[in-house]
């Protein structure tokens, strides 16, 4: 039999979830995947953006390649919101709670050169990059093993944007120079 003073605990524990982490740990690591989190909400929907108003002599090869870049960002939001829950934390909780987190800017712009779209887009998934880093250094403080261990596969995968990115729009002959 349940008594009152237990109901009451866990009617005020709504959305606490049970962990072996520290109060701090918690915290710290919930603060720096939501900032992650804000970050692949605006990464995604620029990609699309882009992917939406890419125009030229390459538009296929872009627009697909952008259409695949943004599912694989996507594909990130729902596996680190779920983290944050795992481990104790709350998650974002609308689009104006991303803007007010995320620190990749957006581009509303009319029209967007499909180099410099590509190019912009490499330097945010550079940005992406040195914050996975950063959120890697805080899970491993706390020995947060499982977070850091996503965060290694996410860092392998923005890394792979970057790079492809940059192939695509850096000037050079066909022999690569």
């Amino acid at each position: 039999m349940t008594s009152t003073n237990d109901l009451k605990a866990r009617l005020g524990a709504a959305l606490r979830t049970p962990t072996d982490m520290k109060a701090a740990a918690t915290q710290d690591i919930a603060a720096a995947m939501n900032g992650i989190l804000a970050d692949v909400f605006a990464l995604y929907l620029k990609t699309k953006n882009f992917h939406w108003h890419m125009s030229g002599p390459h538009f296929r090869d872009y627009h697909l390649m952008l259409d695949e870049q943004s599912d694989q960002i996507f594909a990130m939001t729902d596996v680190i919101a779920e983290r944050i829950r795992k481990v104790g934390g709350t998650t974002l909780r609308s689009i104006g709670h991303i803007a007010r987190t995320q620190r990749i800017l957006d581009n509303d712009a009319d029209f967007v050169e499909p180099s410099d779209m590509l190019a912009e887009l490499c330097e945010d998934n550079q940005s992406l990059s040195t914050r996975l880093r950063a959120a890697h250094v805080v899970c491993d403080e706390h020995l947060d093993i499982a977070t850091a261990s996503l965060i290694e596969n996410w860092l392998d995968e923005t890394e792979r944007r970057t790079w492809f990115l940059f192939e695509s729009f850096r000037s050079g002959d066909s022999g690569g120079h």
